[in-house]
C-alpha cells in the first residue's frame, strides 16, 4: 500500500509517523512546498522503520506532480489556525481552498483510482473543493471522527468509567455545526439513558457538548496546535480503508439534501473500507437529521464563498 501525506506540518508528521506504526503502509510519500522539510522529514522517518525493522519505503518530494503511483492521498497541507486569536476553522476556506484546488488538479495524473482523505480546515468544505477540481471517484473528509474521539473521552470522564466501554458518535460539521448524537451513545454496550437509569447517575449534556467544541483551542493556545489526537484519529480512518474493515466511521461523504443545489459532504456514521458504505443517517433522532442539514447548509455556505473566491482569483491572472 502506497499513502502520500500531503503537507508535513504539525498534523501531517505525526500522522505519517502513526501509519508507519501502524504498518499501513508499504511505501510513504511524504510531499512538502517549505524547502528541505519533506527531506528532512522522510529521514525521521526512516529511522523510525529502523527501530520497528519495517521495511518501507519512504519518498519525500517538494512538488505535488511529483506524488506518484499513490493509493491514498492524505492532504494536510495549508494555513492552521493560530494560536490565542479567536477564529474559527471557517476562517481558513479561501487561503486553503486555493492550496486543495492545486494539490487536486497537481495529483490527479499520476495517481490514477487514488483515494483522498481531506485533512485541511475546513476540511467539510475542502473537501468539496478536492472533489470539484480533482473529478476523483473516493473524495471524503476526516470529518467529526476527531470529536467523536473527544466525545468518548468526555463523556467517560463524566461518568467515571473506562473509556473502552463507551460507543457513541458525532455527525454535522468539524467546527461549529458539530453535534452530538446522542441516540448513539452506549456504555458497554447499553444505550446511554437506560445505563444512567440503572446506576443513576445523571450527565450534563451541555458541559459534554461545550468540551467537544472548545477543547481544541485550549490545546492550540496552551501547545500551539493539535497533534496526536488528530493524528490518531486519521490513522484509524486510513486503517480502514486499508484493511477495507467497513467499520463505522463519521467521515464526511457527499450527501444531498432538500433546498441545496448539489450533494454536501457531511458528517454521518457510515460504513467505511475500500468503498464509501451507507450512512445511519435513517435510524437517527429528527432532532440529529435537522441538525445535521442545518450543519450541511453551513458548509455549503463556507464551499460557496471559497469557491466564488477561487473562480474570482482564477480571471484576474
Amino acid at each position: 500500500m502506497h499513502i502520500a501525506q500531503i503537507g508535513t506540518g504539525r498534523v501531517g508528521r505525526p500522522t505519517a509517523y502513526t501509519i508507519i506504526c501502524a504498518e499501513l503502509a508499504d511505501t510513504i510519500t511524504v510531499c512538502d512546498t517549505k524547502p528541505g522539510l519533506a527531506n528532512a522529514f522522510a529521514e525521521e522517518l526512516r529511522h523510525v522503520t529502523a527501530s520497528l525493522r519495517l521495511d518501507v519505503d519512504i519518498i519525500a518530494c517538494e512538488r505535488d506532480e511529483e506524488v506518484a503511483g499513490a493509493e491514498i492521498i492524505l492532504v494536510s497541507a495549508g494555513k492552521p489556525r493560530t494560536p490565542g486569536v479567536q477564529m474559527s476553522r471557517r476562517d481558513l476556506a479561501v487561503q486553503n481552498g486555493q492550496i486543495v484546488k492545486q494539490i487536486a488538479e497537481s495529483t490527479i495524473s499520476n495517481n490514477p483510482g487514488a483515494k483522498y482523505v481531506v485533512i485541511t480546515n475546513p476540511v467539510d468544505a475542502m473537501a468539496m473543493v478536492c472533489k470539484k477540481y480533482s473529478k476523483a471517484e473516493f473524495v471524503i473528509s476526516t470529518g467529526t471522527n476527531l470529536e467523536t474521539l473527544r466525545f468518548r473521552s468526555g463523556l467517560a470522564k463524566a461518568l467515571n468509567v473506562p473509556v473502552s466501554m463507551i460507543e457513541g458518535w458525532v455527525g454535522g460539521e468539524h467546527g461549529q455545526n458539530a453535534t452530538i448524537l446522542w441516540s448513539t451513545a452506549k456504555v458497554n454496550g447499553i444505550p446511554l439513558n437506560e445505563h444512567l437509569k440503572s446506576t443513576r447517575k445523571t450527565v450534563n449534556e451541555a458541559n459534554i457538548d461545550s468540551y467537544v467544541k472548545s477543547v481544541s483551542k485550549v490545546i492550540i493556545d496552551n501547545i500551539g496546535g493539535t497533534e496526536f489526537g488528530p493524528a490518531a484519529s486519521f490513522r484509524d480512518i486510513a486503517r480502514a480503508i486499508v484493511k477495507n474493515s467497513n467499520e463505522l466511521l463519521p467521515v464526511a461523504a457527499s450527501m444531498k439534501f432538500s433546498g441545496l443545489s448539489e450533494p454536501v459532504f457531511v458528517s454521518v456514521p457510515r460504513r467505511l473500507g475500500n468503498s464509501i458504505g451507507g450512512s445511519i443517517y435513517n435510524i437517527l433522532s429528527t432532532k440529529e437529521k435537522t441538525e445535521i442539514a442545518d450543519a450541511a447548509e453551513a458548509i455549503y455556505q463556507t464551499y460557496n464563498t471559497t469557491i466564488e473566491a477561487i473562480e474570482k482569483n482564477s480571471n484576474y491572472k
